[in-house]
């Protein structure tokens, strides 16, 4: 993120049986920037990842806690996340060993976006619609 860009409001937050293979991963195949991990070996406690258009992701490893707060279970995440370069990012996130569910396509509201799944099996959709504009 540079300067300019705004800190997340809205962080989507998921849990993986390997957190740090998870990691290496997303900035691998997608191109997070990774801002902090905190754990020992091999768990990871709190991760935050950067998505270089803006906004950002946070995540750890499985707990084994029933009386956890936020429960959530691996390969159960799923986003959608604005790119320029749809086609580019398609071709490294495959590269990287991105599981293809739906390659590139034209969409009638307009985007190119594509979806694939991440070794945890979560799904990840990446395409050029921004949104609706805002309104005051």
């Amino acid at each position: 993120m540079t300067d300019s860009t705004p800190a997340p409001q809205v962080w989507p937050a998921l849990r993986a049986r390997d957190a740090r293979a998870l990691i290496r991963f997303l900035v691998a195949a997608f191109g997070f920037t990774e801002t902090a991990v905190h754990g020992e070996g091999d768990r990871v406690d709190h991760a935050e990842l950067a998505w270089p258009a803006g906004g950002g992701i946070m995540l750890g490893s499985e707990r084994d806690d029933p009386a956890r707060r936020f429960p959530l279970r691996p390969g159960t995440f799923g986003a959608y996340a604005v790119t320029d370069d749809p086609d580019a990012l398609y071709a490294r996130a495959v590269a990287a060993g991105a599981q293809v569910v739906q390659e590139p396509q034209d969409t009638d509201y307009g985007s190119r976006e594509f979806i694939v799944r991440d070794p945890e099996g979560n799904h990840w959709s990446f395409g050029t619609y921004r949104g609706h504009p805002r309104t005051a």
